[in-house]
């Protein structure tokens, strides 16, 4: 079994079936396939779960299943085996990585903490289990407003590693929190320009923006939000026409759930492309998916010791949001 590209890289039987296929062997494997928004749109058709990284964490921490096949990237695989270290987690292509947890190295990360004392360490959840093992509290988008604001006005924080979000909580928080200087390759590349001239083309039109964007792309926002937040708003809002500032793969969702609606992906600013879309969260496909379940590979570790100081802040997380009726 080959897997030194970071999946399995095996040849697969011509004229198979492929969904039908993945469906039996997730049976026979008694496994779960959990896959976040921003997948291929035949990768979230045939997962038992879908969501954002809150939801997905979620699901991992509660889930029976032996095995869970992770259809997103490294971090949300290690996030998993964090919470479900007696399980097999499997992410169908392990180079699936994340330029926001790139953004920030552990090594870089922790010395910044130590030259800050004093700090409660808020860390987004789009980082390695090494960076949460230096932190007290992971958060997602879903969730980064209120366990922020649950925290003392006089409570001294660092936030990391995304800027963008860690401006966002702060201006409508009025906290101000030491901000990594980090960010995420998809929502940096938004052009207010284009979205502005989109606009124009669609006067009608409300625009939805996920935190992770720039302070300019929020301003003009009629909801900014997490990807299930974006989802959520689309549903319940009376607007028949969604111009999407965030990774594409959510319009799936958005029109499965309302196909009477029209949603348009907001562009980026170079390029010819109409939509912005993350290139490792689309390195999962079919082909991955099937092989990783013929063969129970790649597998996702995390070293003994890092795991059990991240998963400290990720349960903190999970116990503060159901705290503040977040999740159940």
């Amino acid at each position: 079994m080959n897997v030194e590209k970071g999946y399995v890289d095996e040849p697969i039987e011509e004229g198979i079936d492929l969904r039908e296929e993945i469906l039996r062997l997730k049976k026979e494997r008694n496994a779960i396939i959990m896959a976040h928004f921003y997948q291929r749109e035949e990768i979230q058709q045939l997962a038992d779960h879908i969501g954002d990284s809150l939801a997905l964490a979620q699901m991992a921490a509660k889930t029976d299943a032996p095995v869970i096949v992770l259809c997103g990237v490294h971090f949300m695989g290690e996030t998993a085996k964090i919470l479900s270290p007696e399980k097999t987690v499997i992410v169908p292509d392990l180079s699936a990585g994340c330029s926001l947890a790139d953004s920030c190295p552990a090594d870089e990360f922790e010395k910044y903490v130590n030259e800050h004392p004093g700090h409660t360490v808020i860390s987004y959840v789009n980082t390695s289990a090494a960076v949460k093992a230096v932190t007290d509290i992971v958060v997602t988008s879903s969730n980064a407003k209120e366990i922020v604001g649950s925290l003392p006005e006089d409570e001294k924080i660092i936030f990391g590693p995304d800027r963008n979000l860690g401006n966002y909580i702060n201006s409508i928080t009025g906290r101000e929190m030491l901000l990594w200087d980090g960010a995420c390759h998809v929502h940096e590349k938004f052009s207010i320009e284009k979205l502005l001239d989109l606009k124009k083309e669609h006067g009608n039109a409300k625009i939805l923006v996920h935190p992770e964007c720039p302070k300019p792309i929020r301003l003009v926002a009629d909801k900014v939000g997490s990807t299930q937040a974006l989802l959520n708003f689309a549903v319940e809002d009376n607007s028949q026409e969604f111009i999407v500032c965030t990774e594409s793969g959510i319009l799936f969702e958005m029109q499965r759930r309302c196909p009477e609606k029209t949603f348009i992906p907001a562009p980026p600013e170079d390029g010819t492309c109409a939509c912005n879309e993350c290139e490792y969260m689309k390195l999962i496909t079919l082909e991955k998916l099937y092989n990783s379940l013929k063969f129970m590979a790649p597998t996702i570790e995390v070293d003994k010791d890092i795991a059990e100081r991240a998963v400290r802040p990720i349960q903190r997380m999970l116990d503060i949001s159901r705290e503040l009726g977040i999740i159940k």
